[in-house]
């Protein structure tokens, strides 16, 4: 290579800070679209920015491109904002393209039509586990959850499920980050008790959560494992607390299990195990 050959360009500082500016810009509009993904009810740009830290004028332009976009709408409430139906198209087309999740279909029908409650099927992403499917209980009684949920890793049984077929290292790099909050009184707070925990996990295949990331509600999760042992996703078994029955290991753990490794098998030999 010649020493003209080996030269930055003239302009290759100018293009990396524009690079650096455009992905600092970019990720303001993912962490307020995130905002208003995960809140309870539509937020307004009062809420917004003071759960981002942004000022509102820069909230405001966020939301006018975001709107513009159709990637967010506005309610009519008070001015307040919900995800809008591009967005909602293009998860959708992720979601029924997910060969996981076309992998896990069948398998996770016919554990929803065994237990008769409440399945989901979540992957991990950015330190939690996100739900990509969810097939309803035909009870009464049904959760309040959806696809897009983000539920933690150290609360929830499909959390608990991931982080047990981890190494050491990468499980206490993810729970050194963990924020441990407490959702009920049932909520393990400390890491030793969700290195406890987790260990159980492993030793007996699949995790529990009980009351700890909603009151009232009980789950089963268990890993779809893949040719290394790790985690692709995660399914796991909802119900009422009340509507618990006492014979676990039949009537859940076990079809929970077996639904996990018909999915890994479905995968192929590259994935399953």
């Amino acid at each position: 290579m010649s020493t003209t050959d080996s030269k930055p360009s003239p302009n290759a500082g100018a293009a990396d800070a524009k690079t650096v500016a455009g992905a600092a810009a970019f990720s303001k509009f993912i962490a307020v679209l995130q905002l208003i993904a995960d809140a309870q009810t539509p937020p307004n740009i009062a809420k917004l920015s003071a759960a981002s830290g942004y000022p509102r004028p820069t909230v405001h332009r966020i939301v006018a491109a975001l709107q513009a976009e159709g990637l967010i709408v506005g309610t009519g409430a008070g001015n307040t904002f919900a995800l809008g139906p591009r967005l909602v198209n293009l998860a959708s087309r992720s979601w029924e393209r997910s060969d996981l999740r076309l992998a896990a279909v069948d398998a996770l029908v016919e554990l929803r039509n065994i237990t008769s409650e409440t399945i989901h099927l979540a992957v991990p992403s950015q330190g939690e586990m996100v739900y990509i499917e969810k097939l309803e209980s035909p009870h009464a009684v049904r959760m309040a959850s959806r696809i897009g949920t983000r539920v933690s890793l150290t609360s929830s049984s499909v959390g608990k499920a991931y982080l047990a077929t981890l190494g050491e290292a990468e499980r206490e790099a993810l729970l050194k980050d963990a924020p441990l909050a407490r959702f009920t009184e049932h909520t393990l707070t400390t890491l030793d008790e969700v290195r406890n925990e987790v260990n159980l996990t492993a030793q007996r295949g699949y995790a529990e959560d009980r009351e700890e990331n909603e009151v009232a509600i009980s789950c089963y999760g268990a890993a779809i494992r893949g040719v290394d042992g790790r985690a692709v996703g995660c399914v796991s078994i909802s119900m009422p607390t009340f509507r618990h029955q006492a014979d676990a290991q039949t009537r859940y753990i076990e079809p929970l299990l077996a639904a996990c490794r018909t999915i890994a098998a479905r995968l192929g030999p590259t994935s399953g195990r």
